[in-house]
């Protein structure tokens, strides 16, 4: 079997792509790869931007049904994600591009010649990121799900891409190796490089907790706030329809997990406090040995030296509801 029947074969058996996806992936199945390393790039930064709430971004590894469940609530959850995974394709294929791993592009083309900035003339060289290049990619992949229904969920889903695709190329920063005698900054070579995928992760997070509730217009081409209290939304803001559940108890319906057997801070008055991670009902305490490097010093030059020290911690978990069982209204 040839080059072009393997990726057929491999992209016709990826599940959940539609059909412009799949052609996509046939078009470049090297592309697959890097949209993988995306993926997981993405759900780990979601996992820690959520990891002191109820929901948690965990229920991506119970399966596609769960978080498909969360995804069609057009909640504020729902906005964070499509933001994130949008963005985490841009993160992925844009680094590829510049390690060479990619048939279809390369460094930034554009960055050629002499430019100058507040510091003076510089000359392009290196390996500028081709963000343009991930950020059609990812346009063209990941909003090919919503091109088909132009419904309010579609218009929601695509501004929320479109966010987390900006997000990436808001933190590209120019980073230049300096030139001459002893080091001297006479003669600067430049590049363009995108920041630690943190960074996205972090601008979003804000962007979550100050996400926007929309509804439709009368004519049903856009949004309009839901209160008129609020500004109008940017083109980095994210939107979204539903309030979100409490994510208390364990429910199909809505994606929850629940928070049965999370751990809570008891000292904290956050999110993450025993209060508000157990919804009132209550939390169990353990007492547990755990191993940790203590009595540290700096040894000249240049090693830092630990003792392994017993550490006897409590650990604060949520209890489970009476019902502990999934709730479902199907």
């Amino acid at each position: 079997m040839g080059a072009v029947g393997s990726s057929r074969v491999m992209c016709d058996n990826v599940p959940g792509l539609v059909s412009r996806q799949r052609q996509l992936c046939r078009r470049h199945p090297e592309a697959m790869l890097s949209i993988g390393r995306g993926v997981a790039a993405w759900t780990a930064e979601c996992q820690h931007q959520f990891r002191r709430h109820r929901w948690d971004c965990n229920a991506l590894e119970r399966g596609q049904r769960l978080l498909g469940r969360v995804l069609l609530r057009s909640s504020r959850e729902s906005a964070f994600v499509h933001a994130i995974s949008s963005a985490g394709v841009v993160f992925a294929i844009t680094r590829a591009c510049s390690q060479g791993e990619l048939k279809s592009c390369s460094c930034d083309p554009k960055k050629k010649g002499s430019a100058k900035d507040s510091k003076g003339h510089f000359d392009w060289g290196g390996c500028s990121d081709n963000i343009d290049y991930g950020i059609k990619f990812a346009r063209a992949f990941v909003d090919a799900k919503e091109r088909k229904g132009k419904d309010a969920r579609a218009l929601m889903n695509l501004h929320n891409n479109r966010a987390g695709r900006k997000a990436v190329k808001r933190f590209l920063k120019q980073e230049c190796k300096c030139h001459g005698v002893s080091g001297s900054c006479t003669l600067r070579t430049c590049w363009l490089a995108m920041a630690d995928f943190r960074k996205t992760g972090d601008y979003l997070w804000k962007k979550y907790n100050g996400a926007i509730q929309v509804v439709m217009n009368q004519d049903g081409t856009g949004f309009t706030v839901a209160n008129k209290k609020f500004k109008k939304p940017t083109k980095n803001d994210l939107v979204y329809f539903e309030s979100s559940p409490d994510y208390c108890i364990r429910d199909r319906d809505v994606g929850s997990l629940g928070t049965a057997g999370r751990v809570c801070n008891q000292t904290s008055r956050g999110m993450d406090s025993c209060e508000v991670m157990c919804c009132g009902r209550g939390y169990d305490t353990s007492r547990v040995s755990r191993m940790t490097k203590c009595e540290c010093k700096f040894h000249w030059c240049c090693a830092v030296r630990c003792q392994d020290c017993l550490e006897v911690v409590d650990i604060h978990t949520c209890k489970a509801p009476k019902s502990a069982g999934w709730i479902s209204r199907t």
